[in-house]
């Protein structure tokens, strides 16, 4: 079998994608597997070190703003489906999935055109442009949240959920293993503050301006900043000189980073909530405003509406983040019903289901 996987940009897209890619290999052992993302973006990267092979389009998002990129835009486009479609032909997939991410909608376009078996997976409650329109031509799509016929064909649905990392599906570490990890004391309640590999300026500074409650409360953290606000909050931890803030530029054992938390903040993207799903702690999430549609508000209203997360907007973070995480700490009741709720959201095995639907689709064309 022979199967082409479209999408990329950030890792949202990306760890999916190859979740789904791991999940086909486990299940045919004769299969051959492409990677189709953008030129320049981290998708380059990491599918070749995750084994994969991978070609790229020149493509890129459109600019919200005025500016001389937007001028390339449909040139970009054209050639890009000019590319899929060249790379479709000599590849001769039985099936191609998208992801997400701006090589996903010429690539899938491209092979609706072609009349290859198509797939999208769509991450978000809050669907995107690019698979809003690529919806009437695609076989199946697969997606995650539940009342999702408001914008795709009823008929073309599946619910799986979102892929995500193999290590949080299968998490069996102790909590006094992680906290022993991070140098941290098991028997202090501890918060885990996660804001992408980028950081989240609102959320950093907000954390930063409550660090003297948490040493107060004797309440452990672990605070991941991302590379722009490190060495601002590395020195902020420093002032105190305490062994209970765990200052990191990024983390990349998660699976004991959650393992070691009691309360985690978090943005709201549509990976990171899946994970937190499975995981099962109790959440606040604070959605990111500067994405596409505010999609980060609707996945976190889908928690919050089933009392499954508390919700801080962006806008709010400095005001209201300390209340609302410290009234959190002190409510075990709380606390049990959002892990309780949030666990019967998970879906862990979205990838094996994901790969089944496009099994099926390529071997019935």
């Amino acid at each position: 079998m022979k199967v082409i996987i479209s999408g990329g940009g950030t890792g949202g897209h990306i760890y999916p994608a190859i979740a789904i890619a791991n999940a086909l290999k486990n299940k045919i052992i004769d299969i051959d597997i492409l990677f189709i993302g953008a030129k320049d973006r981290m998708e380059m990267e990491k599918v070749p070190s995750a084994g994969y092979k991978i070609k790229g389009l020149w493509i890129s998002g459109l600019q919200r703003r005025l500016t001389i990129k937007n001028l390339l835009f449909p040139l970009k486009v054209i050639s890009s489906l000019f590319q899929a479609r060249n790379i479709i032909d000599e590849f001769k997939p039985d099936i191609v999935i998208g992801v997400g991410g701006y090589a996903s909608g010429p690539t899938l376009r491209a092979a609706t055109y072609k009349g290859v078996p198509t797939l999208i997976q769509e991450q978000n409650s809050f669907p995107g442009i690019t698979n809003k329109m690529l919806a009437s031509k695609v076989n199946k799509i697969c997606v995650a949240y539940e009342g999702m016929e408001k914008f795709f064909p009823k008929s073309k649905i599946i619910l799986t959920g979102n892929p995500v990392r193999q290590n949080i599906v299968d998490m069996k570490i102790e909590r006094k293993q992680a906290a022993a990890f991070f140098g941290l004391d098991s028997e202090k309640k501890t918060v885990l503050v996660i804001g992408g590999s980028l950081g989240a300026r609102t959320i950093n500074e907000s954390i930063q301006e409550i660090i003297p409650d948490f040493i107060n409360a004797e309440t452990q953290l672990i605070w991941q900043t991302g590379k722009y606000y490190f060495s601002t909050a590395e020195t902020t931890s420093y002032q105190f000189d305490t062994k209970g803030i765990k200052v990191l530029e990024f983390i990349n054992q998660m699976d004991y980073a959650y393992a070691a938390a009691d309360v985690i903040v978090s943005r709201a993207g549509a990976i990171a909530i899946s994970e937190l799903c499975i995981v099962g702690k109790p959440v606040i999430l604070i959605p990111s405003p500067n994405v596409a549609e505010d999609h980060q508000t609707k996945n976190a209203m889908a928690l919050v509406n089933k009392n499954a997360g508390i919700l801080v907007k962006d806008i709010d973070a400095r005001s209201y983040l300390k209340e609302s995480l410290f009234k959190l700490l002190s409510n075990n009741d709380l606390q049990y019903d959002l892990s309780l709720n949030i666990k019967k959201l998970a879906y862990a095995d979205a990838a094996e289901k994901i790969a089944d639907v496009a099994i099926s689709l390529a071997e019935s064309s």
